[in-house]
């Protein structure tokens, strides 16, 4: 028995190997994800439109010259004003595709997002900038693109019905980092009369995997739909309304500026829009990487039931099981998870567990005949391993119940041990083992 928690022990070792080949595999996955969606377009997230004011600020400064006279400087320098729209009505049609690469899968989009709303300049009388030191030839509105590689098709902004030119990038990057602009027609005159400006932006925009909004507006009202059976709705706000369907999902999202952390005008860098975001996760049905290490962090758990099924097996059979063979058959568990992954890599999860497991249990059974010489103990011991490997099965589907099924069927495994060897005599078992063999009987030697 010590043999055997010590070999145990041991077999955690190529169990350590198996969790660091999956996790490599995976990560090679990634990269892979990582290389398409550099050329496609990654994962977009969409800011604005938001207005940005330059104006002049003066900044003084002293120093010192040779002779140690202090000379105060005074400089120029170029801030901005930013205000988000009143109103920011958002549309989005979603068509996804998956692509491959080798083994793997990726998925990708096509976006056709529709904006429109309404911004005025109410605001900027908020935030105190001076009217006299305002730029108003160099006012711009900006859309934050996180990847811009994925707009396909040129941008148009209508502001008050004119057509606004664009721009790549951003000439200020208060706010977002990358996307683009246009500069707007704006005097002193129109923000003495607080004008109001509405605005639409059709936007072609391909992505990867997950597509982002920032509720801007004083009212974001933001309506997405798509050809996916499979979304996730995910970060700061959950849709109001959803519809999920086999081959497509419907969903909508209000949020108000009181449901956001930032006003709806400010000066400089002082604000970060990023913890609002909100939007979908396009996810793949399965994930054999993460299902395959779930199952590998049972591991230890068949590796001590299979012995313990094996060391009842010599108990009851009378034969002894060399440590060899209890490694041979603890590697034979272990290679069942290189087996998994390898052939859930080609194949769908379901149909790689049910090939790994159906090979280990027969090559573990057809051993175990050949070292017990019995096909009674063999076919016991391939029946708790058919058990087990169903039982684990059932378990990777049942993600919210995984926990509690697992805790009663350990309970269950063990109440059923205990039973069997209720009558077993261990004194006895082990004064036999202690007894030293016994020499076979002398035999006759002709000389």
């Amino acid at each position: 028995m010590l043999v055997i928690a010590v070999l145990t022990l041991l077999m955690l070792t190529p169990t350590v190997f198996v969790s660091d080949l999956i996790n490599e595999r995976q990560q090679r996955r990634d990269d892979v994800i990582g290389e398409v969606s550099e050329k496609w377009g990654g994962v977009q997230t969409l800011t604005g439109p938001i207005l940005s004011i330059p104006y002049k600020t003066f900044v003084s400064s002293q120093s010192t010259d040779e002779k140690g006279v202090v000379k105060t400087v005074t400089s120029e320098v170029i801030q901005y004003a930013h205000l988000l729209p009143d109103t920011l009505q958002v549309r989005t049609e979603l068509k996804p595709e998956v692509r491959y690469r080798g083994i793997y899968e990726i998925i990708l989009y096509r976006s056709v997002v529709r904006v429109r709303g309404i911004l005025s300049l109410v605001g900027l009388k908020d935030v105190s900038v001076p009217v006299k030191d305002i730029l108003w030839k160099d006012v711009f509105v900006s859309l934050g693109v996180q990847d811009v590689k994925g707009i396909r098709d040129s941008v148009t902004i209508l502001w008050n019905g004119q057509k606004l030119l664009t721009n790549p990038g951003v000439p200020c990057t208060d706010v977002v980092a990358s996307g683009i602009n246009g500069k707007v027609p704006m005097s002193e005159d129109d923000f003495q009369a607080n004008r109001q400006y509405e605005f639409s932006v059709e936007l072609n925009l391909n992505g990867s995997g997950e597509l982002y909004f920032m509720p801007v507006g004083r009212e974001t009202i933001v309506q997405m739909s798509g050809s996916w059976g499979n979304p996730s709705f995910v970060g700061a706000y959950l849709p109001e309304e959803r519809s999920v369907e086999p081959n497509k999902f419907l969903a909508s999202w209000k949020v108000l500026h009181l449901n956001r952390n930032y006003p709806q005008q400010w000066m400089g860098a002082s604000v970060n829009l990023k913890e609002s975001a909100f939007g979908i996760k396009l996810l793949m049905g399965l994930d054999e990487y993460q299902k395959t290490m779930r199952s590998a962090k049972y591991a230890i758990t068949f590796i001590v039931l299979t012995f313990l099924s094996f060391f009842m097996a010599e108990v009851l059979n009378k034969r002894i099981i060399h440590p060899i063979q209890y490694v041979l058959i603890g590697l034979a568990l272990t290679i069942f998870y290189t087996l998994l992954l390898s052939i859930s890599e080609q194949t769908n999860f379901n149909r790689a567990y049910l090939l790994s497991s159906a090979a280990t249990i027969a090559l573990i059974g057809l051993y175990t005949r050949s070292v017990l010489k019995s096909t009674l103990a063999a076919a016991a011991i391939a029946g708790i391993l058919v058990l087990l490997y169903g039982f684990l099965f059932i378990v990777l589907q049942l993600q919210d119940y995984a926990l509690l099924l697992g805790s009663i069927g350990l309970f269950l495994i063990l109440a059923l041990v205990m039973y069997i060897t209720r009558n077993i005599n261990w004194f006895a078992v082990e004064s036999e083992a202690g007894e030293p063999p016994v020499p076979p009987p002398p035999t006759k030697q002709t000389v």
